[in-house]
């Protein structure tokens, strides 16, 4: 499985996963025209794009996509009720029943962000499994027999901390952020709690420019597995 990062971050996200035959796309959240450029204008493998949640850094391109591809919708109810798509551009993603997307094998479960109702992804294809987690503050469950770990990984406390005290950043924002993100601290605590004997790669997403620092998220989650991270 090949894991590619379009774009990342509160300005837009966007990544394609790959077995090589086939594609999924997940969050649709910049311009549609770099994503297309990203496929080397090729969508004729891609299966479908799932959506996490509504907010507009991971569906800013849904409105071109669905316009100008035959790419469809995967989200959850409370989502697509916010996009609206037509009937035949979505299908409708329900917490822990499994979808089958083309080669893909789909599991959503629920996160906790501030949204209509937000969905993580536990995604297969033939015996690999990569488990995909963005803008939720918890993760209820544990996970077995993982592959690919995408996972935000927003803030650090102590940048957040000080960025107060500096007054970079208000302390209302503080109060979302704790309330809506995955911070370094959670990765390392999901980490703790998960089995990572078949774990091969860790993606880093959704890393905050004021209050994260990619560098140092990566050499430490990569000293603390001994598994390659990418931020």
């Amino acid at each position: 499985m090949n894991i590619k990062t379009i774009a990342s971050g509160s300005k837009g996200n966007a990544y394609v996963i790959s077995s090589g035959r086939s594609q999924l796309l997940i969050e649709c959240g910049i311009n549609f025209d770099k994503i297309r450029k990203a496929l080397n204008f090729d969508l004729s493998t891609v299966e479908g794009c799932l959506i996490s949640h509504e907010h507009g850094d991971h569906v800013a391109g849904v409105k071109k996509m669905l316009r100008t591809s035959n790419i469809k919708l995967y989200a959850s109810e409370g989502t697509l009720s916010v996009l609206k798509p037509l009937d035949s551009q979505q299908v409708v993603l329900k917490e822990k029943v499994a979808q089958n997307i083309g080669e893909w094998i789909v599991l959503p479960f629920r996160t906790e962000h501030d949204a209509k109702e937000p969905l993580g992804f536990m995604i297969q294809h033939k015996n690999e499994r990569l488990l995909f987690i963005t803008d939720s503050y918890y993760v209820r469950y544990k996970f077995k027999n993982i592959n690919y770990l995408m996972i935000e990984c927003n803030y650090s406390a102590d940048i957040l901390e000080e960025n107060v005290i500096n007054k970079v950043i208000h302390p209302v924002q503080k109060k979302r952020v704790l309330q809506s993100h995955f911070s370094l601290e959670n990765v390392k605590d999901f980490l703790k709690a998960n089995d990572l004997s078949h774990l091969r790669e860790i993606h880093l997403l959704h890393i905050s420019e004021k209050n994260g620092d990619p560098e140092r998220f990566k050499n430490e989650i990569q000293a603390m597995t001994g598994i390659p991270v990418y931020a």
